[in-house]
């Protein structure tokens, strides 16, 4: 007569444990889906600052960046491949040639950092926007412009370049490019209309770059009379009061300093 007792407290005791193990396995599902929800790029607001206030659910999440199609992707891949017939086709299916990853990083960046003319120039006919920016503020024209491609730099020009686009420390195109001697890309610009004193946020002019941050050789001695027979100001110093001239001087670069002086500069 007592087994059947015992039995009986026995399966009393197992559903017990059984349905608290349910309970809890329930409760650790629900917590883990909670954060799998709020890992989700689609929302954003796992991501804001706590002292934020809750968003209202009537507001819709602002959109992201890191949010494009794999269609979208595989057109970034290729323009960085240099593979055109594959970008015509992405294209074709429906890919946007204005699309840009998580870090701002389009098809036409990806194209002009690859040095691939042809494929930029099939985006470019597409939409692609020359002047949009990545989160390091490089866009294609800036990055042309930095990396002497002409070719390139004319083509952005063609397509709706900004000429008063800058980098992270406020540089524009011609400033970047002085800074390498890149002459040819300096003629385009000039020839562009470009402002020749812009000052960038070192305190410094395109000439006052091509002086100081050049070797003093032969494309640097041309780029710096580019930008004198442009009007460039050879006597507007950096933050520290030193001129053109002095800066040539004091680097013994003595064709420049000739160049300089005629312009009247000291």
């Amino acid at each position: 007569m007592t087994r059947p007792a015992a039995r009986t407290r026995r399966q009393a005791l197992n559903e017990l444990l059984g349905l608290a193990g349910l309970l809890m396995g329930g409760g650790l599902l629900a917590a883990q889906g909670s954060q799998t929800l709020a890992a989700r790029p689609a929302g954003g607001a796992a991501n804001a600052p706590a002292a934020r206030p809750p968003r209202s659910p009537a507001t819709p999440a602002p959109a992201r960046r890191d949010a494009i199609g794999t269609l979208d992707r595989n057109l970034i891949t290729a323009a960085s491949g240099g593979d055109q017939a594959l970008v015509a086709r992405l294209l074709a299916a429906g890919a946007s040639a204005r699309a840009a990853d998580e870090r701002g990083h389009s098809a036409l960046l990806a194209a002009v950092q690859n040095r691939h003319l042809e494929v930029a120039r099939t985006l470019m006919l597409a939409g692609a926007d020359v002047n949009l920016k990545d989160a390091d503020a490089n866009s294609p024209f800036l990055l042309a412009a930095a990396t002497g491609q002409a070719d390139m730099v004319r083509l952005a020009l063609a397509h709706g370049a900004d000429l008063a686009s800058t980098d992270r420390y406020r540089g524009t195109a011609l400033i970047v490019a002085s800074q390498q001697g890149h002459v040819e890309v300096v003629k385009l610009l000039l020839k562009a209309g470009i402002a020749v004193d812009h000052v960038n946020d070192l305190g410094w002019t395109a000439l006052l770059e091509a002086v100081i941050l050049g070797d003093g050789s032969a494309r640097y001695e041309d780029t710096v009379q580019l930008l004198l027979d442009a009007g460039a100001d050879a006597n507007l110093a950096d933050r520290e009061g030193v001129t053109p001239t002095r800066h040539a001087r004091q680097r013994g670069y003595k064709t420049m300093v000739k160049m300089l002086m005629r312009v009247r500069g000291h």
